[in-house]
């Protein structure tokens, strides 16, 4: 396990990151992979200014594992929102032992959007 990751390490750097579309996931989808919440980092109005606007997410076993972005989700879901754009690296899509590297990002398979909440 890589810092409460139960995935395996898929190696894309944050560049690597942007070749993947974001796509809307429900909120009530993601599991997150981190022990701690920073409120300063809650708080603060440019937490995105040098990072990637989208959260990132791996899915692995069936599940959607919030890798970047807690504190963008987090904010999404005190402003009541269900649904958040998320950048999600499938590795159920990849061969057994496949696990992403580098900037092979030609290998990321594309990502069909997970439908939404019922209406009506």
């Amino acid at each position: 396990m890589h810092d409460g990751r139960p995935y395996p390490d898929h190696g894309l750097q944050p560049r690597d990151w942007a070749m993947i579309p974001p796509r809307q996931v429900r909120m009530d989808t993601l599991t997150t992979t981190k022990r701690e919440l920073a409120l300063d980092a809650l708080l603060a109005d440019d937490s995105t200014f040098y990072g990637d606007l989208f959260p990132h997410a791996v899915q692995w076993h069936g599940e959607l594992y919030l890798e970047d972005g807690l504190h963008r989700a987090l904010r999404a879901a005190l402003q009541q929102r269900n649904v958040i754009h998320v950048r999600v690296l499938d590795l159920d899509s990849a061969g057994p032992g496949q696990a992403h590297t580098g900037s092979d990002t030609a290998s990321i398979p594309a990502q069909p959007p997970v439908p939404g909440p019922h209406n009506g």
